[in-house]
């Protein structure tokens, strides 16, 4: 009787803050308090959709941007130089032109653009205007770039930048200003534009576009190195405030991680592709081909929000999670993104919930290493209804061609992406606490005996790749078409003419005997 009237007012807390704040409640057809272990009450969530288009199959808020002496270099001035939270990205800020206007931009290391807003815009609240800076120059390129979720054109040019809390000086780089974008300024985003900080292979038009980091390793000589704190675990991925977070540019800063670094090689410079060898969640391995988690590729991406499974290996960690619970009942679409779950503003649902292991190739080949991130991770808080319930989401999703190591894991981790040693490091980061308890883990190292000696495929099929081979075959159709008409236009005196020898009868006939 007693767990009866707990769900009950709790749906009745539900249905009241839903009255105050006009939010739209889905509930479960039956809801019963869920029973731990020990025979204790687990308090039940409530479900509830989250505010956005309908249908839409993104996450509300969310992003997937599935993309050496100028001046001195202080790491600690660099650090705390981002903010931002998981939901929405991490941005630094940057004066652009001359005279120079402030603009945030957004840090993704799953692209290789710089880009700002050109032209005014709902959804942002700033752009640089290329009339009012006299260095500006164009190219007289347009350039269009599409991401995971959304997608922009605008145009190259050129101009000077410089970096408040970052390398100092001043330095020439290519921009694109972007004047017509489809669902890529999110409303409530404070960013302005994007920084990518992939590889050159990967930008538009073409790969001969110098990158942002690229220029700056040439013009202020600094290291072909730059490592990632983001400090948003256990906060709201939507709240009206912003996190902290940290962009090293040149190098690798101290103080902003704990233990050792464990490092895992970059298998292709496009992305940061690195190699996962397997998964597990409760500690139990998911038991699937590692080559399942590499399908395609395996990323490290700043710009994407979640982290990112493909669907086979998605479902297998869905079902994994849904079986160490101690969630009796829950909603399918809490998994994929349709539905928030709540509790009651005094519970912590995070005890409720397993933690998650990634298992990466080390540089010793024979070894991994495994980085975990708790559920206080990918259990995240997005807002609060009236004062009785906080409500989270599912941070992790299912991807259709690609595993992403998004700001869900990131956001555990100080990161090193290490290019000029063609690998990508892992340590533990001291802001990712909750509570004064860190949410992440690494361990090592692991014997690989039990995986393939290589789980990614040795034919890479990313974009330049296929341009080649759609020309290669573009050209062999052109030859073969060639010779036929060369052959039809022979005169008849050159064509071969028929005996009875060449004739093959219906008895030494292949179809003849094939069908006896």
């Amino acid at each position: 009787m007693g767990q009866a009237r707990a769900a009950c007012c709790l749906l009745l807390l539900a249905a009241v803050a839903s009255e105050r704040c006009g939010a739209r409640f889905v509930f479960l057809l039956q809801v019963s308090p869920a029973v731990a272990r020990n025979g204790s009450l687990v308090p039940t969530p409530v479900l509830l959709k989250p505010a956005g288009r309908a249908g839409a199959s993104q996450e509300p808020g969310s992003l997937a941007l599935v993309a050496e002496s100028g001046g001195s270099v202080s790491f600690v001035a660099m650090v705390d130089n981002l903010q931002g939270d998981s939901g929405r990205g991490y941005y630094l800020e940057m004066l652009l032109g001359t005279p120079p206007q402030k603009l945030n931009i957004l840090v993704d290391t799953g692209s290789s653009n710089f880009a700002v807003a050109g032209a005014p815009n709902v959804d942002v609240t700033s752009y640089f205007d290329t009339k009012k800076s006299s260095t500006y120059r164009s190219l007289d390129t347009e350039v269009t770039v599409k991401y995971t979720q959304g997608s922009w054109t605008g145009t190259l040019g050129t101009d000077v930048i410089t970096m408040p809390k970052g390398i100092h000086g001043t330095y020439t780089i290519n921009i694109a200003t972007i004047f017509q974008s489809d669902n890529f300024f999110l409303k409530g985003v404070k960013w302005h534009g994007i920084l990518g900080l992939a590889y050159s292979v990967l930008a538009k038009p073409s790969s001969s576009v110098e990158t942002f980091f690229d220029s700056l390793v040439s013009q202020a000589k600094i290291p072909n190195i730059f490592s990632l704190q983001m400090c948003g675990a256990g906060l709201p991925v939507s709240g009206s405030g912003t996190n902290g977070g940290s962009l090293i540019l040149g190098g690798i800063e101290p103080s902003l991680y704990e233990g050792e670094v464990w490092y895992t090689p970059i298998k292709e410079e496009w992305y940061y592709q690195v190699e996962i060898l397997k998964l597990e969640v409760a500690g139990q391995n998911l038991n699937l081909d590692c080559r399942e988690y590499n399908k395609e590729k395996a990323i490290v991406d700043s710009g994407t929000t979640l982290l990112r499974l493909p669907e086979k290996v998605f479902n297998a960690v869905v079902d994994a999670i849904v079986r160490t619970s101690l969630i009796q009942e829950f909603s399918s679409g809490f998994w994929i993104g349709a539905q928030l779950a709540c509790w009651d503003i005094s519970e912590e649902p995070w005890t409720m919930f397993p933690r998650i292991s990634i298992y990466l190739r080390d540089e010793n080949s024979s070894s991994s290493f495994k980085i975990t991130i708790l559920p206080q991770l990918y259990i995240q808080p997005v807002l609060e209804i009236g004062q009785n319930l906080n409500c989270y989401r599912f941070g992790i999703s299912s991807s259709t061609n690609a595993l992403v190591l998004g700001a869900t894991v990131m956001e555990g981790f100080y990161v090193i992406f290490d290019r000029a040693q063609k690998r990508v490091g892992f340590a533990l980061s001291p802001c990712a606490e909750v509570g004064g308890f860190p949410v992440s883990e690494i361990e090592g190292p692991f014997t690989t005996a039990d995986v393939a000696s290589n789980c990614v495929s040795t034919m890479s099929f990313h974009e330049p790749i296929l341009w080649i081979v759609s020309y290669a075959l573009m050209s062999f159709c052109g030859l073969v078409l060639l010779f036929l008409i060369i052959l039809l236009l022979l005169p008849p005196r050159f064509r071969h003419r028929y005996t009875e020898n060449d004739i093959v009868n219906d008895e030494s006939s292949l179809v003849r005997h094939r069908w006896k």
